[in-house]
């Protein structure tokens, strides 16, 4: 039986835990599988390693979201908004202050 992607990045991540472009590969597979909490921790996980542009952010918001943690939420978009920004992102801060601001 072939192994799933999850797997594969599993395996990879496991030779080597500090390869950040695998630990966002293993999220937007957990995001794929639906699996909001997994998809949180591969995300937080990744975050403390990586310097991301933003878009890691807005997907960590987003499965906050859909487990009801409206607070952790904002925080990922705040933090998202500010590393669009520092990153030359003006449409992705716009979109994350938009959201933002609709959730007041």
């Amino acid at each position: 039986m072939a192994a799933s992607r999850i797997e594969i990045f599993e395996q990879m991540l496991a030779g080597d835990p500090a390869n950040t472009a695998v630990l966002f590969g293993l999220a937007k597979e957990y995001e794929k599988a639906g699996d909001a909490p997994k998809l949180i921790d591969t995300l937080e996980r990744y975050l403390a390693a990586a310097d991301d542009e933003g878009n890691a952010y807005g997907m960590l918001a987003r499965a906050y979201e859909r487990t009801k943690q409206s607070d952790k939420a904002r925080e990922a978009y705040e933090r998202g908004a500010r590393a669009a920004t520092s990153h030359g992102h003006p449409g992705m801060d716009e979109e994350y202050r938009q959201i933002l601001e609709s959730n007041s």
